[in-house]
């Protein structure tokens, strides 16, 4: 069995949960969904809630947080965000569990450690992680209006990562949304298309990158082939050395390296 694990419990817009595991130590990106499903996600890897070490936060958005409250008045880990997170979120938990940092910080948790670095998303103090795990470097970055210099940085070079792939725009364009809403995902302070998505996972495959995994999916505005046959065109011409794949929104799926 492999010691070393990435991928999504849940991905969307009802909610994201993002595991990762080495060793004895394994770390939660965000909580969102519930703490029902989250403990039945983790069953289905081999995993118990007392497995986790500790829960890194992206930001507040509620599909991201909305375990929190019920998770952590059950079990007693450690929740590190920056301190815009922290404050935003202080209502939603135990507040002694919380462990507020600037924008970019290091944390060890176990035989993992955790670098944070800034992302441009409609919520303040939002973040993306670098993992470093037995001579393996995993990165998460979901929840992006653009992917800036700090998010090509810290995911550069990792073997495995989880990237958004959000929107088809046609579809966000022709879709139900008001028009304000599609501005919003649009913007410098929204989510990743398919388009940009693809174009970022072709610059982590440029640098290393093997394993892809293709998140935040929206469920209204993009569709699981759309996103894969974005970054499949993209990576054409290497996709025999690339495992790519796309996140479910109410199943995992997971890396194994």
């Amino acid at each position: 069995m492999s010691e070393i694990k990435i991928g999504t419990l849940c991905s969307g817009s009802k909610g994201n949960c993002t595991l990762i595991k080495y060793r004895d130590t394994a770390i939660l990106v965000d909580a969102g969904r519930s703490t029902k499903y989250i403990k039945s996600a983790l069953a289905s890897v081999g995993l118990a809630p007392e497995d986790i070490s500790a829960i890194f936060l992206t930001h507040s958005h509620s599909d991201h947080t909305s375990a929190l409250k019920v998770w952590s008045s059950h079990y007693k880990v450690p929740i590190h965000a920056s301190r815009a997170v922290c404050s935003a979120v202080c209502t939603k938990c135990d507040r002694e569990l919380l462990c507020p940092h600037t924008l970019i910080f290091e944390e060890q948790i176990g035989d993992i450690t955790v670098k944070s670095f800034p992302t441009d998303h409609d919520s303040a103090g939002s973040v993306g992680y670098r993992f470093e795990a037995g001579g393996v470097i995993l990165g998460v970055a979901t929840d992006l209006g653009r992917v800036t210099d700090y998010v090509r940085d810290g995911l550069c070079g990792c073997t495995a990562a989880v990237i958004e792939s959000n929107h088809d725009v046609d579809m966000l364009m022709n879709g139900p949304y008001p028009p304000d809403l599609k501005q919003r995902i649009l913007s410098r302070y929204g989510h990743l298309s398919n388009e940009s998505g693809a174009e970022f996972a072709r610059y982590l495959a440029d640098h290393g990158t093997r394993k892809l995994m293709l998140a935040h999916l929206s469920e209204i505005n993009n569709t699981p082939e759309l996103a894969h046959r974005a970054s499949v065109a993209a990576l054409s011409d290497i996709l025999s050395d690339i495992e790519l794949a796309v996140a479910e929104p109410a199943e995992p799926v997971i890396f194994e390296l």
